[in-house]
């Protein structure tokens, strides 16, 4: 593989592509082709689909890289995406087949303190209450960031809260996984339980749950390193192979 990935970005829940903004400047500048989605939130399977879609209009390898929930979006969707050669997960859920945010969310011994910001509505979807939402999802982000993070927030379904994963990619796939210390929506150790089960090259940093918008040059510089560890393995395999021809 002699040609750099491509970078495909998604959000997660309460958030929607421009949460990556600083990070795409970064990557940008870097020389890699980045593209963030946009994602419905409705189901796990759409999302799945709306980066299957993504992946596909590409050209050459992708590395998907998701938060929170965009981590389960990316976990469904890598089988689908023939191209995806590595997964990168920013404080995100790296589910196993079967599993879903709701049982994971579930099987802690005590809900992290954000749960307690969580307000589902009349209509099957799932907010964080504004007043509440900077001191929870973006406590180490600018106040009038944070502000504007509460009132565009993209609100989650029950539908896709409860939608299981039915293929596991991280276990064909080599991951990295960051570690937000100080996330208050998935609890640490959840965190790094996650990223010690998918035997992912794993960083903590001292951040909120949105630690790509608090920290996009940490956040940004992990990226990067996972797209040129996997675009030098691909380069030195790729001369192997010319050698034995």
């Amino acid at each position: 593989m002699s040609k750099k990935p491509n970078i495909l970005l998604v959000h997660g829940a309460w958030a929607d592509g421009s949460s990556w903004g600083k990070v795409i400047s970064l990557l940008t500048e870097a020389g890699y082709n980045i593209v963030a989605t946009q994602q419905k939130l409705v189901s796990l399977e759409d999302d799945a689909e709306t980066v299957r879609r993504a992946a596909e209009s590409l050209d050459g390898p992708v590395l998907l890289v998701g938060h929170s929930y965009g981590g389960a979006v990316i976990t469904e969707a890598a089988h689908l995406c023939p191209n995806v050669i590595g997964l990168v997960y920013i404080a995100g859920f790296a589910l196993d087949k079967g599993e879903s945010l709701e049982i994971l969310s579930a099987s802690g011994p005590v809900a992290p303190p954000g749960a307690a910001a969580i307000r589902p509505d009349k209509y099957g979807f799932l907010w964080i209450d504004r007043e509440m939402f900077a001191d929870n999802f973006c406590q180490d982000v600018d106040k009038t960031e944070a502000h504007v993070m509460a009132v565009v927030q993209k609100p989650l379904s029950l539908t896709a809260f409860q939608g299981k994963i039915t293929d596991a990619g991280w276990k064909n796939l080599p991951c990295w996984y960051q570690v937000s210390m100080n996330d208050r929506m998935i609890p640490p150790p959840a965190e790094q339980f996650m990223a010690t089960r998918i035997n992912a090259r794993t960083i903590t940093i001292p951040a909120s749950h949105a630690s790509m918008v608090s920290h996009p040059e940490n956040i940004s510089e992990f990226i990067l390193g996972a797209a040129k560890e996997l675009h030098a393995s691909f380069a030195d395999e790729a001369a192997v192979h010319g050698l034995l021809e």
